[in-house]
């Protein structure tokens, strides 16, 4: 069967970081890099046609990863751009982030590419502070995928914890921030989906 090569434009979600990163000089410095620490691996485990493309950086907000597009774009199939989370940690506006993905699925679009956009996930060390934007910021990233058509992959019910759905669940991060393998492995055959 023929591959169905899915790019992927994000942070450091789509890096696998803490530890993973698609950038060979960065994992160079990574003490035992596991490749299962990136949610695309498992994805590809679970549908072995696909082939990713990764364009993703540690603490980039959605403008800068929109810098990077033109560097998976072409020849995809797919596109999944993921990303926000630093947005909010850098306080700027929710809707700001909001119009850079709507912007980069847009350009996809126009370029006969399908397109999925995932939401935020739970931030355990930005809890409960963080918590209003994040919510604000997937709301926006639903109605946004909404009227585009295209789907939201639910990164954060993913890892949600029920009793607490501000914070990852025990187990699914390894500092607070990422998830951990575990958490990769729930985003990758759960939570990602071809868009049809």
């Amino acid at each position: 069967m023929a591959p169905i090569v899915v790019a992927v434009a994000g942070d450091s979600i789509s890096a696998g970081s803490p530890l993973w990163d698609p950038d060979p000089v960065v994992r160079e410095r990574i003490t035992a890099p596991d490749a299962r620490s990136q949610w695309q691996w498992w994805a590809a485990r679970a549908e072995p046609r696909l082939e990713f493309r990764t364009t993703a950086v540690y603490g980039e907000r959605t403008d800068q990863i929109a810098l990077r597009l033109d560097r998976v774009l072409p020849g995809a199939e797919v596109l999944v751009v993921q990303g926000g989370i630093n947005d909010v940690v850098q306080r700027r506006p929710p809707a700001e982030a909001a119009r850079d993905l709507e912007a980069m699925l847009e350009r996809a679009r126009a370029a006969g590419v399908a397109v999925a956009v995932t939401d935020l996930l739970p931030w355990n060390n930005g809890a409960p502070t963080a918590g209003e934007d994040i919510v604000h910021l997937n709301e926006l990233i639903r109605e946004l995928a909404a009227a585009a058509g295209v789907p939201v992959l639910p990164f954060h019910d993913t890892l949600a914890d029920p009793g607490d759905p501000s914070r990852m669940r025990d187990g699914l991060t390894d500092d607070g921030d990422h998830p951990s393998v575990e958490g990769h492995r729930l985003l990758g055959e759960q939570a990602f989906r071809l868009p049809l």
